[in-house]
């Protein structure tokens, strides 16, 4: 009779629990003997069990996102922290007290700049809010998956199948989508490390223009034609930013190689100094223009390079209104701007010889310019 009970005990808690009980069935029963109790605590076990693994996923959920709204706080902090400490190009200078009308210029000038760096913050600030609202929602998206799939355990459903048909979908996918994998990848690094922005001219390559959207998948840039390029992210191997900080105009102006070039660099240093002074609200030039010396000898002009460091974007404008102001000067000190040129030698292949010899038609040779076939200029 004594070896039987526990046979008895065996036999119920198979009945109450199953033949694999679990360990708070088991304990309830241990506890109170009672079947019914047992068999009420299986099955509240696991709703139990799931609402844990919810409130779990929900815990490391808030904490997550803590992480990321704090990771998100200090990237604005920063953007706010670098637009506050950049230098206001164009302060006051030397020529200030000499030329009243400068000091005008000057404060309008630091007052767009700081302006331009106010709405660069705010810019920074919203991509910062994009991207972490888009780490936040793909944190979530991980770790209630994973709950799912734990809740789903609980209630013996086989997984096996799912996980593996799962993975087939995850691996047909993979190769499908992987373009649209790497373009998000390529638009959350371009959002954190600020490559360029809506309003900014940049050159990705194929396309070069103003932007005039940027998405975590394409970029839209309107090039100087009016077309509109849609390019995906993933596709950009290298960004060249012209309207970050400040810009710089390059100016290769030639001139006929009988020029004085001191007097011509002069004259072209005096021009780039005139738009610099009157601080043109579409030109603006930040510092003194430089005048490099001589570029290159060209087939018909000797070029002399002038550089001016110019607001961003500005670059094109200054470029115009330099070299309006340079035909002008040199229309007014005789300089002149050369054209190509050719000097043509005629030779008499008959023979014979010409009044004068062979000098003299050396001496009438002709100084032509080129021209097009229809003989027009």
């Amino acid at each position: 009779m004594t070896g039987a009970l526990p046979i008895v005990l065996a036999a119920e808690l198979s009945d109450a629990c199953g033949a694999d009980p679990g360990f708070v069935c088991e304990l309830i029963f241990d506890t109170t003997g009672n079947e019914t109790l047992a068999e009420i605590g299986d099955v509240l076990i696991r709703p139990a069990r799931v609402v844990l693994i919810l409130l779990v996923a929900w815990i490391v959920t808030r904490f997550v996102h803590r992480l990321i709204n704090s990771s998100v706080a200090r990237l604005i902090a920063a953007q706010e922290a670098k637009a506050e400490d950049a230098p206001l190009e164009g302060g006051e200078d030397a020529h200030t007290e000499e030329e009243p009308g400068r000091l005008a210029a000057l404060r309008s000038l630091a007052e767009r700049r700081s302006l331009r760096l106010t709405v660069q913050a705010e810019r920074g600030r919203q991509r910062a809010e994009t991207l972490g609202a888009v780490l936040r929602s793909t944190a979530t998206l991980v770790i209630f998956t994973i709950a799912l799939v734990m809740a789903l355990g609980e209630f013996d459903i086989n997984l096996g199948p799912l996980i593996a048909s799962a993975g087939i979908v995850g691996i047909a996918l993979g190769f499908g989508a992987q373009s649209l994998v790497k373009d998000f990848i390529s638009g959350i690094f371009m959002l954190v490390e600020d490559q360029y922005g809506v309003g900014d001219i940049i050159d990705v390559g194929e396309a070069s223009g103003v932007v005039e959207e940027v998405k975590l998948r394409t970029t839209k840039i309107r090039d100087i034609n009016g077309t509109l390029w849609h390019v995906p992210n993933g596709e950009i191997r290298r960004v060249g930013n012209k309207s970050q900080e400040w810009a710089r105009a390059v100016l290769d102006v030639e001139v006929a190689y009988d020029t004085d070039i001191h007097h011509a660099m002069t004259v072209i240093k005096a021009v780039a100094d005139s738009v610099w002074r009157d601080a043109l609200d579409h030109a603006t030039v930040l510092e003194e223009p430089q005048i490099l010396g001589v570029e290159s000898f060209g087939a018909s002009a000797i070029a002399i390079r002038l550089v001016l460091k110019v607001e961003p974007a500005e670059q094109f404008a200054v470029a115009r209104e330099v070299r309006g102001r340079l035909k002008r000067a040199f229309d007014e000190k005789g300089i002149e701007i050369p054209f190509p040129q050719r000097t043509v030698w005629m030779h008499d292949v008959s023979g014979t010889t010409a009044p004068g010899g062979d000098q003299e038609r050396a001496e009438a040779a002709e100084f032509i310019p080129d021209r097009p076939a229809d003989g027009g200029y």
